[in-house]
């Protein structure tokens, strides 16, 4: 690795069916990422992600991605709103050497609730797995993959 690391996003966004998928990165400006295995190609897109908290209890926060408001953004994100879309973001330490080699810090795969904009910004809440379940949000479904070993400390509602 180089010298000098760097944080970053990699983002799949996904409709209900995963019929649609959009993948973003927030790092290489204007240049697309390929995935560790190369079968993903991540394109740049300025977000920021934030309001994630994990605890030993489970992530179980909302969180917030933040988009520039222009026509490129605008089109899928009413879409990923009013579709109840998923979002899967992992932050990373990058290399600015290699865009293949980077470390993944955290993971969070959300369901978008809400919306907001204004001049210059969209904002899009998700909500986490564990909290959507909860809130009924529909095309629920816990999975491994999705929220990893549940912590015993949680309170779940099987059914």
């Amino acid at each position: 690795m180089a010298d000098a690391l760097a944080f970053a996003q990699y983002m799949t966004l996904r409709s209900a069916d995963g019929a649609t998928r959009y993948y973003f990165q927030n790092y290489w400006i204007n240049e697309d990422a390929p995935s560790k295995d190369g079968s993903i190609i991540y394109g740049f897109m300025p977000f920021a992600f934030s309001g994630i908290l994990v605890t030993k209890s489970g992530d179980n926060q909302p969180a917030t991605l933040a988009f520039p408001n222009n026509e490129l953004s605008r089109g899928w994100a009413e879409t990923a709103v009013q579709s109840v879309w998923m979002a899967d973001v992992q932050t990373v330490i990058v290399d600015p050497d290699s865009k293949q080699n980077y470390t993944v810090l955290s993971e969070y795969v959300g369901q978008i609730v809400a919306g907001a904009w204004d001049e210059t910004t969209l904002q899009l809440e998700m909500a986490s797995v564990l909290d959507a379940v909860g809130a009924d949000v529909p095309r629920k479904r816990l999975t491994r993959q999705l929220v990893g070993n549940l912590p015993l400390t949680s309170r779940i509602r099987l059914s």
